[in-house]
């Protein structure tokens, strides 16, 4: 373990042969994103290329990312360096790990695979009665008919997840249902055989003008932005549309953005009613020690 997070001295970890072989990595995507700004920058020579690629492959069995979702961009140019195609995986304080791509087999970029072994998923759709849109183990999954691709909530049952929290009965029966499934507050869809995660219910599902928009989903097409080197979608309060989809983007150095132009160029790229009708440009993403972004704080420093 490393006291903090430095790009230079992490490349040197993991590519130094006086250091301890690195076998299995595990990072946030922004640790991602800063090792291939450092890359990107230090790592110009074609010949030191070749030799990134041919130790990280070598020397390296997994690399996995978690805790935030990975925009594809970032998975895509970390294959690129390190011949990795990235683990993606789900999981909570909670529960432990829930979902898993495979360790081996094909991974679908943006989704989080099925569940690991002993565990069992449900999707909810939040209604009166709670109706179930997908039940599944690692060995199969039943879907409603007619209800295939359609969000919810997601719950988990297992050996893995948590008795209780400590000394907070009331919260920890509201986080059950009756019969013991554990209700993780994000939104989730099964969809083309596996699962994906599409935000915290609260804060990343942002309703606007009657549609339900996932703001992890503007987040992944506004990476591929080639001047936008993070991106944070919001939802600000707005009198007429409920919500507006808000992005505070973090952009490459030298590079400026209106919302003019930022529209110009989702309208080629994104469904008109997930294109942001608004625009915060920052210096740097504020995060917190385990590299998330806290959208409820951004709410409140730019619309309080």
């Amino acid at each position: 373990m490393l006291p903090e997070f430095h790009p230079q001295k992490v490349w040197e970890m993991l590519l130094s042969s006086k250091a301890p072989m690195v076998n299995v990595f595990m990072a946030v995507p922004t640790i991602y994103s800063k090792l291939i700004q450092y890359y990107d920058q230090h790592f110009t020579q074609p010949h030191v290329k070749d030799f990134v690629k041919a130790v990280c492959k070598e020397r390296i069995r997994l690399m996995v990312s978690g805790s935030a979702a990975l925009p594809l961009p970032t998975l895509q140019r970390w294959e690129e360096i390190t011949g990795h195609t990235l683990l993606e995986r789900y999981g909570m304080t909670e529960i432990g790990m829930a979902l898993s791509n495979p360790l081996k087999g094909p991974r679908v970029p943006g989704a989080v695979g099925l569940p690991l072994p002993g565990v069992e998923v449900r999707i909810v759709m939040n209604n009166t009665i709670n109706t179930t849109i997908v039940e599944g183990t690692h060995k199969e999954t039943q879907v409603r008919p007619g209800l295939e691709g359609k969000e919810g909530e997601l719950l988990v049952r297992g050996p893995s997840v948590f008795k209780e929290y400590f000394n907070k009965p009331q919260e920890t029966r509201e986080s059950f249902t009756d019969d013991g499934w554990f209700k993780t507050g994000d939104t989730a869809v099964y969809e083309d055989g596996v699962y994906w995660i599409m935000g915290r219910t609260s804060v990343d599902i942002i309703k606007s003008g009657g549609y339900k928009i996932s703001a992890l989903d503007v987040e992944r097409h506004l990476l591929a932005h080639p001047d936008i080197t993070d991106v944070a979608v919001i939802g600000a309060p707005d009198a007429t549309w409920g919500q507006k989809v808000t992005a505070v983007v973090q952009l490459k150095r030298g590079k400026s953005m209106t919302l003019p132009e930022l529209k110009t160029w989702a309208r080629e790229n994104m469904a008109p009613y997930t294109i942001p009708t608004g625009l915060v440009v920052v210096e740097e993403m504020p995060r917190n020690q385990m590299g998330k972004v806290n959208k409820k704080d951004l709410l409140r420093l730019f619309f309080s």
